[in-house]
């Protein structure tokens, strides 16, 4: 049994007494602040628990000369297509659009075609969206301070 039992069993009784619309403002707030937290952590190209993403392919010596003018998912995590929003029982960030097709081939490491006359290719698994150690603590502590000034 967990030494936080009782701390957790407390907090969901404070979370139960909470008015539906005070959940919901709470789980926005949540999820305003994670989806933050998200794009900051694609920016750095770092998976959830800490660990770097997988590099780039490198081009054939034939292809297109030049380089790669944005890092991986720049416009992937903007807030155009990377939505927060929060429900009376949950807190949601998630990927709009046509954009949920790529963040689920990188996300589990899936195979796609790049464009409609090219091979399927196998993508290295990039977690784009988890719940880190910090997170969780992040969590836990907004709870804690919206609770204790009264939503």
């Amino acid at each position: 049994m967990s030494d936080f039992k009782p701390f957790d069993d407390k907090l969901a009784g404070l979370l139960a007494a909470l008015s539906p619309a005070g959940r919901r403002r709470l789980a926005g707030e949540i999820a305003k602040q994670l989806r933050a937290a998200q794009q900051q952590r694609i920016k750095q190209q770092k998976a959830p628990d800490g660990s770097p993403y997988k590099a780039r392919k490198r081009q054939p010596l034939r292809a297109k000369t030049g380089r790669i003018k944005r890092a991986m998912f720049q416009k992937l995590r903007t807030s155009r297509y990377m939505k927060a929003s929060g429900r009376e029982n949950s807190a949601v960030v998630e990927f709009t659009g046509k954009v949920q097709r790529i963040a689920r081939v990188h996300q589990y490491g899936l195979k796609d075609r790049p464009n409609p006359h090219a091979q399927d290719v196998q993508y290295a698994e990039r977690q784009l969206l988890g719940i880190s150690r910090e997170d969780k603590y992040f969590i836990e502590s907004t709870m804690l301070d919206i609770i204790s000034n009264g939503l």
